[in-house]
């Protein structure tokens, strides 16, 4: 095993800013959110875009099901049109990658928000029009998350350019956050306000916020590849360039497979209705609904808040297998629960747990893999993350039928916390990396 497997000093390009004393701190602090990377103008600047943008993003993804269930009245055209954003989405996420890896990142960065934001106010002018045409919602839907999945390898693979190697945890905890607590105000924004102004609106406020986004863009520094990288073109030989990589990387291969594991196996989302109806239904099946949705990610963001107490670590090989250990854990405290409060409570473990492990797999693949590869790294992660859910929503919701909805997430869990182990005992890269 080569060292770039053990450590990620000897892979990871230095950032022009000075890494800052690595200080202790004191009393409460240790626990609180590590807010070192803050202190990075340029880090700064795109984080803060993410505020309000995390929240005008969630507006949109309430939006769009939304009128399209109002003017087919089938939630069939509903799993369609999340269909119809997947596949572009993963598609122009992987060639993203590539691309991101041959140009300055601000402006690819520049152009995608900009097809973003142009994107939702064409959502804005067909709902303000009331062309209730599923067909024009879909194919809007499929550009928006074309553009996202350009956007989304290079924004992320441009942090280790903003930030010290050193304070790579803490950027994620911060990033991983504000996208968590989106995750919770946007919906529920988006539900008090479609009585008050309607669905035009919530359109127009995102993209009003996607404006912000840009700005922050615009004033960072530039982002062209690094000096001594040869300038290549984004094809598909330059992603399987990609593949090829992490297959030689056992350390990457395995974060990916961590994520997989968790995620495919352990991720119970698609039996909450059922749950929720038979399991809870005397707690009141609406309030017992929203409860379980909003767990893991109220739990993620409690975890991002006292991200002090790990974003400090170095062995953050340990961390991602502790982090997926415990989560598995933690899913199957929730199938076996029969109390609601308890389930909430191990699902909102789930969430703290998930949060380490975003934020120690997000470390890893942008300190483990040269600049000249990271926005593919990135691409690939991208397609994992958006995949790996919608796989397990199949899988969960088969699994359930055939064995009752507690059985299943409890079995998945269960298999979370083997396959996790095992791989951890099988390949020792994965804890034996640290920075």
């Amino acid at each position: 095993m080569d060292t770039s497997e053990s450590t990620g000093s000897s892979t990871a390009p230095q950032s022009d800013a000075p890494d800052p004393s690595r200080a202790a701190r004191r009393g409460w602090r240790r626990w609180a959110m590590d807010t070192r990377p803050l202190r990075r103008p340029a880090f700064r600047r795109l984080w803060s875009s993410t505020i309000v943008t995390a929240v005008g993003s969630q507006l949109t993804a309430v939006a769009v099901p939304k009128q399209i269930y109002d003017i087919t009245g089938s939630s069939a055209w509903v799993g369609y049109a999340s269909l119809a954003g997947l596949v572009p989405m993963v598609v122009f996420a992987l060639w993203g990658g590539a691309v991101a890896d041959t140009v300055d990142r601000r402006k690819l960065l520049l152009i995608t928000n900009s097809g973003i934001a142009v994107t939702s106010v064409l959502f804005w002018l067909q709902a303000a029009a009331r062309l209730d045409s599923v067909v024009v919602l879909m194919v809007l839907l499929a550009v928006q998350q074309a553009f996202f999945g350009l956007n989304s390898p290079a924004r992320n693979a441009s942090i280790a350019r903003l930030v010290p190697a050193g304070e790579l945890p803490a950027a994620n905890a911060l990033g991983s956050t504000v996208m968590q607590t989106g995750l919770v105000a946007g919906p529920l924004l988006a539900g008090a306000l479609i009585p008050v102004i309607g669905l035009p609106e919530l359109y127009l406020i995102d993209a009003v916020a996607l404006c912000v986004t840009v700005w922050a863009v615009w004033r960072l520094p530039a982002l062209p590849p690094l000096a001594g990288t040869a300038v290549r073109r984004a094809g598909l030989r330059e992603i399987a360039d990609g593949f090829r990589y992490i297959s030689g990387h056992k350390v990457l291969l395995l974060s990916f497979l961590a994520d997989i594991i968790a995620m495919v196996f352990g991720m119970p989302r698609a039996l909450f209705p059922q749950l929720a109806a038979e399991t809870y239904a005397s707690y009141g099946q609406g309030h017992a609904l929203g409860l379980l949705f909003a767990a893991i990610p109220v739990g993620a963001v409690v975890g991002g808040l006292f991200s002090g107490a790990f974003s400090r670590a170095r062995r953050h090989g340990w961390m991602v297998i502790g982090a997926v250990t415990a989560w598995g854990a933690a899913v199957t405290g929730f199938g076996l629960s029969r109390s609601l409060w308890f389930a909430v409570v191990f699902l909102a473990a789930a969430g703290v747990a998930d949060m380490v492990s975003m934020v120690f797999r997000g470390a890893i693949l942008l300190s483990a893999a040269t600049d000249e590869m990271r926005g593919r790294m990135q691409g690939v992660f991208t397609v994992v993350v958006a995949g790996g859910p919608r796989l397990a929503d199949v899988l969960h919701g088969t699994a359930g039928s055939a064995f009752g909805p507690r059985a299943a997430v409890a079995g998945g869990g269960l298999l979370v916390v083997v396959l996790m182990l095992g791989l951890a005992a099988a390949v020792p890269a994965l804890r034996r990396y640290r920075i």
